[in-house]
């Protein structure tokens, strides 16, 4: 099993087969190492010329050829956008819906972005779609799905947070865990969500059920969530703070506490 790889430390250690096999699609990244690896143009190329879409190949490659700054995550979303343009025009649903569930992680990121960037879909579809990548076992696809849908959540606030306050009681800790960082109101490699930069209480409804949540994964994203708030509005974060301390006096509310307050205490 893939996930039971470690991955090399550095990318000229990762060995030639398993890089041969990653550009090929034919197994997940084990790593942030093998995850910067991966020649996105190459996998693209063999993901295309085994699903019979060579003539998809040069109008997507063409789009990663015009951005400005060429990282994993633009050509990521480049490549994302470029298939679900062409899907479309193709009426090629069935290509898509393939992509969702393929082995390799780099390719369930280009299809969380014709999901999330997909105007046939309103936001309570985007997010109901997107809630199988939400709850991936990889972390690669776990990040990226939640920036393809923050664009129309930060434009549809109140009913996204209204939605995803009903996902902070699920099971799968990698859903609750989306709840809070798909609309942190700084986040990382994303824009801002003003509007709860200037009033995050608007998320304490997702955030309220999560302040005591068992998982270290869902912890560090509320703790970071507050801090991100901490920047704007200091007092409101240090008044919840206080008030979780008094209500929920736990080990897995002062682990949060203790991150929201990181900044600030600086």
């Amino acid at each position: 099993m893939t996930e039971k790889r470690k991955g090399a430390r550095s990318i000229k250690d990762i060995p030639a087969d398993i890089l041969f096999q990653l550009n090929r699609g034919e197994i997940e990244t084990a790593n942030l190492t093998e995850w910067l690896a991966v020649d996105q143009r190459l996998l693209l190329k063999n993901l295309l010329e085994q699903n019979n879409r060579v003539e998809y190949l040069n109008p997507i490659l063409e789009k990663v050829g015009q951005l400005k700054k060429q990282t994993v995550n633009t050509t990521n979303e480049a490549i994302g956008l470029g298939i679900l343009d062409l899907a479309l025009k193709n009426r090629d649903e069935n290509f898509l819906s393939k992509l969702s569930t393929h082995q390799a992680d780099l390719v369930r990121c280009w299809a969380a972005y014709t999901i999330g960037r997909n105007n046939a879909f309103n936001i309570e579809e985007k997010l109901e779609k997107i809630k199988s990548f939400a709850s991936d076992t990889h972390f690669g696809v776990r990040e990226i799905c939640w920036m393809t849908v923050r664009p129309d959540i930060s434009k549809n606030l109140e009913e996204s947070l209204s939605i995803l306050s009903g996902w902070t009681n699920h099971d799968n800790e990698n859903i609750r865990r989306f709840a809070s960082e798909s609309t942190r109101p700084r986040g990382v490699w994303c824009e801002h969500i003003d509007e709860l930069k200037q009033n995050p209480g608007l998320g304490l409804e997702i955030l309220e059920s999560l302040k005591s949540d068992p998982s270290k994964y869902v912890q560090d994203s509320v703790g970071n969530w507050l801090n991100d708030a901490s920047k704007s509005q200091p007092e409101f974060v240090v008044e919840i703070c206080d008030e979780w301390l008094r209500k929920s006096d736990t080990k897995e509310t002062q682990y949060i506490v203790k991150k929201a307050l990181r900044t600030l205490r600086k």
